[in-house]
This record gives structure tokens, sequence and C-alpha cells, in this order.
């Protein structure tokens, strides 16, 4: 199994080298706006999970209460005339998606669980519950194939929980995309039963913040 160290960084650090843009009531955070990024990155250690962002580009892992993650305003896109995009908006209509295929300009979030070993879980799967969105407007999670077609894996316009399947050792990258620019929280769970014991295991809540558009 990779063993990861973490570093956590003095705030004084965190100004000079990556800047800090969040709302005035909030403490300063580590700011992540291009690269990729496990946005969920999954451990399951000492018979818990740890629920983490890990920054794959400098290779640290973070809290999710220690990071800002940000949609930059060259993520705004039109919503395609098609009806199977409708969950984003009528036609025409803007959005700010960070995208499933790199942007090297953009931040490439990911959900990654390669930390744990295959065998650990039940047929190797986890489920990754988005439980909470807040913010100005919807928040949706989606792939798109060869074709462009989406398939939406949470969309909040719709209601939560909503749940993405993944799998121990695997990674999986999507569309986050957010219909109106501002600041936003999103609540995620992740579970899965133990193939030793048939026990199942749940995660508390980890909160992520993110800026869009701004």
């Amino acid at each position: 199994m990779r063993k990861i160290h973490r570093v956590v960084l003095p705030v004084a650090a965190v100004l000079a080298l990556a800047g800090v843009a969040t709302p005035a009531d909030a403490a300063p955070k580590v700011v992540l706006d291009q690269g990729h990024v496990d946005v969920v990155g999954i451990a399951f250690e000492g018979g818990a999970f740890d629920v983490h962002v890990h920054d794959e580009e400098h290779d640290i892992e973070y809290s999710p209460s220690e990071v800002e993650l940000v949609a930059k305003p060259s993520s705004e896109i039109a919503v395609p005339d098609d009806p199977a995009y409708r969950f984003l908006g009528t036609a025409g209509s803007r959005a700010w998606v960070l995208p499933q295929v790199q942007d090297p300009s953009l931040l490439w979030p990911g959900i990654g669980a390669e930390e744990i070993a295959p065998g650990v879980f039940a047929g190797d799967a986890l489920k990754v519950d988005v439980v909470g969105v807040s913010g100005p407007a919807d928040v949706s999670i989606f792939t798109t194939d060869a074709f462009g077609a989406p398939t939406v894996l949470a969309d909040s316009g719709d209601g939560l929980p909503d749940t993405i399947d993944t799998s121990a050792g695997g990674h999986l990258h999507a569309n986050w995309a957010f219909e109106a620019p501002g600041y936003y929280t999103l609540k995620v769970r992740v579970s899965g039963t133990l193939a030793a014991t048939g026990k199942q295991v749940t995660s508390g809540v980890a909160t992520y913040c993110f800026k869009v558009g701004l």
C-alpha cells in the first residue's frame, strides 16, 4: 500500500505560496485551483475510513476543512442544446464545470481509493454518498461518453442523497458542474462492507468548500 505523509502547511506559508480567497468570516485555507486533485481521497486505516483531499500534483493530503477548491471563471460553459443536459438548466444558460478530461488550466477533480488494497471490502465495492449541497444553485457530478452523452452520478437539483459507486484501488474522473457563481459546500460520506466480517463501515461526513466563477 502506498505510504503518504500528511503535510499541514503553516498559515504564513499557505498565504505566501498558494494565496487565499475565502469568504470574510472563514479561516484561511489552502487554495487548489488547477492540476490533478482527488477531491474525495479515500483510505481505510485502523478500521475506519479516512476521507481527505489528495493534491496529486505535489503528493500532499489535506483534510477537507483545510482546503478551498476553485472553479475559475474560465470554467464557464453554455449548457448544450440537448435534452440530455437539462439537468444543468435550459439550453444556453451558464454553468461552471470542472472537467472529466484534464484541462491544465483548471482543477481536475477525481475520486480516488488507490490506498485501499483489493480484498478488504466485499467485491471491492465502495459507495460515495453526496448527502448535502448548499450554495447559490444546484450542483451535479456526471460523466460523458465518447459521443458526449452524459450519465448523471449525483444531482442536488432532483434531491439528495445520491450514491456514486467506486471500488477499492479505483480512480474515477467526472465533470463537476455548478449552476451559478458563488461559494458552495458539499457534504460527502463513504461506506463499504468488510469482506472478512460482513460489517458495514461508514465514514463521518466530510465537508468540502468550493469557490466558483469568482
